[in-house]
Order: C-alpha cells, then structure tokens, then sequence
C-alpha cells in the first residue's frame, strides 16, 4: 500500500523496483517461517508432528514460483477504502497478486487478490468505477515484468477499450497443466468466485467460458474468506476421471493453496473392487434414482417385529419386556427415519430402558451402569439380532442382483419387469469378493452404506463435468456435503454418457440441494470465434434450446478441414502445427488410437498420454476421445469426426462427444477427414 505518486520518467522501471522489494519481502516472510524453533512450544510429540507439518505447509504455501507473475495489477482509489469519500481525500494504492506479502514492518506490498479491497479490479468499469482512478495491468514475460497498461476510470473523457494485455494474457500459448486465472477473471465469473460459503452454485457454461477454473477460484475464495471453518469441515474437488485432475492439480497451490482433495466418484464410492462393466441398458437402471427406494426397502425388509417377550435374568430376579411394548419400540425407531445403523445401536438401549422402570417401580434404584449391563445381556443381544439384525452393504447389494425374486420383493411397482431383468447378473456369485462389480454397483453399495451409516459431510465441494453423472452418482456426491455445501460445474450440450442430466433443476434435486442457485456463462474466453462458431452448428441437433458460446475473443483463431487419405497424412498434419507454439492435442476417436500411435513412432514423433504434463521438447498429445473432455490444447487435430460419433452407442451421444473434441483448441483447430463429415456439420 502506498500513495498514488508516479515516476513520470520511469515508470516501468518503478515497477520493477516494486517487484523486486516484493520477492525480497515474500523470501523473508518464508525465512521467518522456516527459522521458526518449536521445540518449547509442543507438549508432545503428537503436537510436534502436527504443528510441523503446518509449518511445512506454510512454506510451501510461501514459495515464490519464479515465471508466476507475484502480482498482475494495481489500483490506485480516489479515496482511502471505507473513509468517508471527502473531497481532498487520498486515496492509496493497492497491487494485486496470488497472495498477501508485506514487508519487515508488516504494511502490505502486494494484496490478495481475494481481499476485499482487490474487488474492483474484477469490478470496476466505467460506468461504475468503484472510486477507482486508475487501473493498471501489468505484462510479463517469464517472471520479468515488461509492460504495463492504465485504465483512468475516473476520466470521462478517456475512451472504453479493450485491454490489450488481458487479452493477451487470455489467448497466450499453453504449455504445461492448467493454470489460475486469477489476472483475467471477468465480472460475472467474479460475481460467482465471490459468492457465499452458504449457498450451492451450479454454473453452466459452454466450452472456453472458464467455468473449471471458476469453480477452482470460488475454491481458494472460500478457503481465505473461512478458512478456519473449512479448515473444520474440509473442501473436495470431484472431477471426471484421474487424467483431468492432474492437468487441474496445479492451480489451487499456485494460490497458495494445499489442503483441497481431488478425487473422481469412483474414488468416492470404492467399497469394493470394480472390476467388472455394465451395458449402457443396466448402467441407465442402476444409476436412475428410483433404484434408491429399491435398496431403502431391501435394507429395513430385514427388520422384523417381535412376537416373543425378551427375559433378562439378574440374580434371582427375572425381567419380562413384552413383545407389544419391544413391537412399540421398535415402530417408534422406524418412524424417527434414522440410519438403519443407529437404530440398532438403539434398540438395546431401548429394552434395557424398559426393564430398569419395571427395576424402579419394584423400588430398585439402577443407575447407568445397570442400564449398559442389561443392554450387553446376552437375551437383549439375542433379540436385537432377531428384531433388527445387521446388514453388510456389499452383501445386500450383491443378493438384489443375483436373487430374482428377492429384487421382485423390493422393486414391486419401481422398476418394471424388463428392467429387473437388465440389472441381474446371469451367473451366480460365489461371494462378494469374487463378484466383478461394476462402476455403477459400487455407487448402489455406497448407497446402502449411507442408509446403514451417515456419510461424512465436507464444508464445500465441487463437482466438474457434472453434466455426466447419474441421479444416484448425484447423490452419492450430495451425500458428502449435506451440511456443506457445493459448486457445480457442466455443460448440458457436452452431456456424454446414456444418463447424462436433462436439467440442472433435476440435478440439484438428486443431490439434496434444490435451493441451489444456476448461474449460466455465455462469453468464451478460450475458444477462437471460427472454431466455436463451427462446433455450434451441432447445438440444435444435441441440446435445442442451448445458447451458443459467443467467443469475445479478438483473434479469431486458426480453422481448417482437410480431406486426406490415410493416418501418414495426420501425422504430416501434426508435424505441421508442431511448427507453432504451444501445445497440440491429436483427438481421435477410441478405436483409431492404436493405428495413429503407431504412425507417430514409425516418423519419430513422441507424444503423451491426456494428463501428463507437456514440455518445451514434448508437446504433442495423443488424446482419445473419450478422455478430451475438460482438457485444452493450443492447438488441436481432430481425426475422422464421423469415427467419434459412431463410436458411441447412439448418434445423440456421439455428436455430443464430437462438440466436446471440437471444442478443446485454444489457437486454432484442423480437421482431417477420409470419409464424409457428419451431415449435422453441414
């Protein structure tokens, strides 16, 4: 912080200067931290171990990572922030960074950007210049700054234009995992980083709008806006599958922040091993949500009603529960609507209860210890295992697809006959650990591991690729913040699976959050506009209704379809974008990957995996279309559209998989085809 008083000479080299006191002030906050002698402030070795390994993450927090701009911009306010706006008033200057670093009195050189007082560089226009003066973006190449570009809000006779350093910053080359995007957040996407801890957020938002690092933002928002309640509860991001969280993983500690877990559903839910796959018939019934009434049933069909009375010997003395009054307790239990679990616990507590009033009213006096003696009897413990015996999830789901008329039982009325039929398996399992269980199954064991006992719920979670899920793998995610609660991310059009959601009111409702709030982004930020424009003619045919991406980007990108006559000539074609910056994807569809890896090794051409970080010397990615999704390229090679849509179970399904493939490229995309295009393409 200090007052707005420019070098008129030198500015640039004012800044520099500015940068450099910063690293030096951002080294020694990180020297203190690691200089730091805990050996007379732990009691033990369990208080050691925790508070150096929050010390450790503080230094890791602190690392001044040397081509990440320490900071992107600086305000200069008319008047100090929250003073009364009195004229003569002055103002002071805030630079905005990743994160907060101050110098040895402690008055800050750089703000985070989450800070309230950074706001307005998100915020602030013209029209409403926030007592803005001047607005300054900063241009670096490397980790060395070298330019800079003002904005005088407060001028009226200064011209509305684009920033040219933002939208260079937007449409740079990307080499490496993703990166924040925490110098080109645009007002709207501010708006939803910015939103409370309270409320549940579902952002739809076509390819290049930003919504994955939206949500990641809102992430280390959070976290510095509460962070010691979600240091309580905890934060987790959910994304589609590993390849996507490792090109993620990067973005929440180049902020400063280390303590997110990132996981896939299928982490989530891994009670057993899956090993197994369902066709899309099956996988539709398992994930549809009617199949969570079918398993509630199946779990408390194994509570039984007493028909005999529980006698509990002490001494010489002999208690009788009768059976109507255990068939009360046991009525009252279920219409409480707790966890099948809990219930059990309870009911020994429960009879033994019964017996120590008739102790009472015989003029005994039992305290507590009598209470738990009696509830440990071996006749109570006996009758809670008749009444309301336990139940293995894996068990129970394993009995419903295996046992046709036990699933007949508890999906009456649920699931039609043809349907039962989809889900059993044909040849009988010997037990639990021989099954090959599959994706969906283990979303049902999860399940019922809920109904037995409560999930942990987490402070906040966010689930990307959202648009993907089944209604029961929505609750199985709903399940993990129900006192929390959640950012959600998709896009409807890019929709890929025989169950993906129809609405997103649908989906907020199969996760437990109705009252979610859906906020919808329509500006692309990374798309070019010819390459967006082209991907769209798909949207009427995939998503009616849908509004088209429109790119704000002023480079319209490189676009092209070419006919060639076999895979030799795809590698020609990626030997020729390699001759640009930046990374390129080569999608094609899962069948074709094979024979194009093996092109590209006969030419001498190496080439990653979707997720393994790119390299100056490796920039080329061999990319599967069922894994493109989320992914972003600089540039991309699409191979055979008309191989994409056909290797998907239906035409739907495969156009929606060739708009996700469309939609990957940063800079400019090239379309190579030997047979026909998808007539949807025009």
């Amino acid at each position: 912080m200090s007052t707005p008083v420019d070098d008129p000479l030198d500015p640039l080299s004012r800044e520099r200067s500015h940068l450099a006191g910063s690293r030096a002030a951002l080294r020694a906050m990180r020297e203190d931290v690691e200089s730091l002698d805990i050996s007379d402030v732990t009691a033990n070795w369990v208080n050691a171990e925790v508070l150096a390994r929050q010390i450790d993450d503080r230094i890791k927090a602190l690392a001044d990572l040397s081509d990440t701009p320490l900071f992107f911009g600086r305000l200069d306010y008319l008047h100090a922030p929250g003073a009364e706006q009195a004229e003569g008033a002055e103002g002071e200057r805030f630079y905005i960074g990743r994160r907060h670093v101050h110098d040895a009195e402690g008055d800050p050189m750089v703000i985070d950007w989450r800070a309230p007082v950074s706001q307005p560089f998100y915020r602030a226009s013209k029209k409403d210049p926030l007592d803005i003066g001047l607005r300054r973006r900063f241009g670096y190449t490397g980790g060395d700054l070298t330019a800079y570009e003002d904005e005088h809000l407060s001028d009226p006779a200064e011209a509305t234009r684009t920033s040219k350093l933002l939208q260079q910053e937007i449409e740079r080359p990307r080499v490496g995992p993703m990166r924040d995007i925490v110098a080109t957040i645009q007002p709207e996407q501010d708006e939803i980083v910015r939103s409370g801890l309270g409320g549940t957020v579902c952002v739809q938002g076509g390819p290049g709008t930003g919504k994955t690092a939206v949500g990641l933002h809102r992430v280390a928002y959070l976290l510095y806006a509460h962070r010691e309640r979600l240091a309580r509860t905890g934060t987790l991001v959910i994304g589609p599958n590993k390849s996507f969280l490792h090109y993620i993983e990067q973005v929440l500690p180049a902020l400063g922040e280390l303590s997110v877990r990132q996981a896939t559903v299928d982490d989530l839910v891994a009670h057993v091993e899956v090993r197994g796959a369902d066709d899309s018939r099956a996988a539709v019934v398992k994930g549809d949500a009617r199949m969570a009434e079918v398993l509630r049933r199946a779990v408390y069909a194994h509570v039984s009603m007493p028909t005999e009375p529980v006698v509990v010997v002490r001494g010489s003395r002999r208690w009788r529960v009768p059976a109507y009054e255990l068939g009360e307790t046991v009525r009252e239990l279920l219409d409480r609507d707790i966890r099948y679990g809990a219930a059990r616990e309870a009911l020994p507590q429960r009879i033994a209860h019964a017996v120590l009033v008739q102790m009472e009213r015989s003029g005994e006096a039992p305290d507590d210890r009598v209470q738990d003696a009696v509830a440990r009897n071996s006749a109570v413990k006996a009758a809670v295992k008749a009444i309301w015996p336990p139940v293995d999830p894996a068990k129970l789901v394993l009995r419903l697809l295996t046992d046709a008329d036990f699933l007949a039982e508890h999906a009456a009325e649920l699931l039609s006959e043809d349907e039962q039929k989809t889900i059993l398996w044909a040849k009988p399992v010997r037990s639990v650990k021989s099954a090959k269980w599959s994706a969906a199954d283990a979303v049902l064991i999860d399940e019922v591991n809920d109904l037995v006992s409560r999930t942990a719920s987490l402070g906040h979670v966010v689930l990307d690729e959202a648009q993907d899920l089944s209604p029961m793998q929505y609750r199985a995610v709903g399940r993990r913040c129900t006192t929390g609660s959640a950012t959600i991310l998709g896009d409807l059009a890019q929709g890929t699976t025989p169950w993906a959601t129809r609405s997103w009111d649908e989906a907020l409702a199969h996760l437990g959050k109705s009252e979610g709030v859906i906020e919808e982004l329509t500006a692309g930020f990374r798309v070019p506009t010819d390459v967006i424009a082209y991907a769209s003619r798909l949207l009427p045919h995939i998503a009616p209704g849908l509004a088209p991406v429109a790119s704000i980007r002023e480079n319209p990108g490189f676009f092209e379809v070419r006919e060639v006559p076999g895979t030799a000539e795809v590698v020609l074609a990626c030997g020729e974008l390699l001759r640009q910056e930046g990374s390129i994807g080569l999608i094609a569809a899962d069948a074709r990957i094979p024979a194009l890896a093996d092109a590209l090794a006969e030419e001498g051409l190496t080439y990653l995996a979707p997720g393994e970080e790119t390299t100056r010397t490796t920039r080329l990615t061999l990319v599967p279309a069922s894994l493109a999704k989320g992914l972003e390229y600089d540039y991309v090679l699409l191979d055979e559209p008309q191989a994409v849509v056909d290797g998907e179970p239906d035409e739907r399904t495969g156009l929606r998989r060739l708009y996700v493939a469309l939609t990957r490229a940063v800079s400019g995309l090239v379309v190579v085809h030997g047979a026909g295009l998808p007539a949807q393409l025009g």
